[in-house]
């Protein structure tokens, strides 16, 4: 069994590789040279070709600027998330850097030690940053205004005013892109207190 993973985890770091660089406008000579490696090794490593050792992932990381564990994070058991078309009548079955976040609660903890913070997060401007991230706990959100590509692990979803997305934090999850500004949603996140 652990064979007929090995190749899938050649893809999935391949393609995480490519997508950070991608997203940090860096061409394959530019990771190659931040990461000190060759270009013919990073895009043996992108297309799946090899399977780069962990320091050769670590300065991969430190190149791209973000943790490690985010390089590997598709080869884990995809989480899914739930995602509600503005005007659907289907009720779903339910298993910040420089943006506006605006707190419409205070942030308590339950007697179970469940902790739920909800909050507006509303971006104006191209430059804003919905942060790309990972973290325990679950998290809804809601579209008011505007529109947003959301990645949610290997999925995006394009949500628009009216629609929903329900997901295990777990999973890597962020802007993909602003589509149409402003862009104003609600977010509830709901995790235990450690």
């Amino acid at each position: 069994m652990k064979k007929a993973r090995e190749p899938l985890l050649h893809n999935a770091i391949g393609r995480e590789v490519r997508a950070f660089r991608t997203r940090h406008g860096m061409k394959v000579s530019d990771l190659a040279m931040a990461a000190n490696l060759s270009v013919g090794m990073l895009s043996k490593i992108e297309n799946g070709g090899i399977s780069p050792s962990l320091t050769t992932l670590q300065a991969i990381s430190r190149g791209l600027a973000v943790p490690i564990t985010w390089l590997v994070s598709r080869f884990e058991s995809e989480r899914t998330a739930v995602f509600v078309r503005s005007g659907s009548d289907a009720a779903p079955d339910f298993e910040p850097a420089s943006h506006e976040c605006k707190s419409l609660g205070h942030p308590d903890v339950n007697a179970n030690g469940l902790r739920v913070e909800p909050c507006m997060i509303t971006l104006t401007c191209e430059t804003d940053v919905f942060p790309v991230s990972s973290h325990q706990g679950m998290v809804f959100l809601y579209i008011l205004q505007g529109e947003i590509v959301f990645r949610h692990g290997a999925i995006p979803y394009r949500l628009t005013p009216g629609d929903s997305l329900f997901f295990d934090a777990a999973t890597q999850h962020g802007a993909d892109e602003l589509a149409k500004l402003p862009v104003r949603c609600l977010s509830i996140v709901a995790h235990r207190q450690t």
